[in-house]
């Protein structure tokens, strides 16, 4: 499992978009949002760098935490 700090997730839009991002990369993973913290635990055999990349490309810049 993997966390993520991504500060510019606010709403339940940025959380369908943090997902569907995940869910390109890795259809199987398991996503766990935390708008108040702003952050996402994702479950996911997929390299973390594709992860990072894809939510780059919505829009999201996201660190480990």
């Amino acid at each position: 499992m993997t966390k993520l700090n991504i500060p510019d997730m606010t709403c339940g839009h940025c959380k369908a978009a943090v997902e569907k991002a995940v869910a390109s990369v890795d259809a199987d993973a398991k996503v766990a949002v935390d708008l108040d913290n702003r952050t996402a635990e994702i479950d996911s055999s997929a390299d973390l760098g594709a992860i990072l990349a894809a939510l780059k490309e919505e829009g999201y810049e996201a660190t480990q935490a």
